[in-house]
C-alpha cells in the first residue's frame, strides 16, 4: 500500500506534468533547546496541497492513505475554504486531486 507521501509526491508531479502549480505544506511543531514549542503558523487542518489552477482558481487538497482517516479539524478547514470560493477536498490519487481541481 502506498504511504501519504507516496501519493502526495505522485500528486504533485501529476500536477505538474498539465502546468499546475502545486505546493506542499510542512505543518508542525518542533521544541526548542530552551524547552519552548515553534508552530508553524499555519492553521490547524491545512491542507496538505495548496495551489491554482492557470485560471487562478484556488486549491486546497487533503492527502490520505487508502486507509487513511480524516481529523476533524482537516474537515473544517476544507469546508471554510469551500465557503470561500476555493476548491478543496480528499484525494487519495492522482485522479481524486484532479477530480478536485476540475470541480
Amino acid at each position: 500500500m502506498k504511504t501519504e507521501h507516496d501519493i502526495q509526491n505522485e500528486i504533485r508531479l501529476g500536477l505538474a506534468e498539465k502546468g499546475i502549480m502545486c505546493f506542499r505544506a510542512n505543518v508542525g511543531r518542533v521544541k526548542m533547546k530552551d524547552g519552548r514549542w515553534f508552530d508553524t503558523g499555519l492553521p490547524k487542518g491545512h491542507a496538505d496541497l495548496y495551489g491554482f489552477r492557470p485560471d487562478g482558481q484556488v486549491f486546497y487538497i487533503e492527502v490520505k492513505s487508502e486507509t487513511g482517516r480524516v481529523r476533524p479539524d482537516q474537515i473544517n478547514f476544507l469546508e471554510t475554504m469551500r465557503k470561500n470560493g476555493a476548491l478543496a477536498g480528499i484525494a487519495r490519487s492522482v485522479e481524486d486531486a484532479m477530480k478536485i481541481i476540475n470541480g
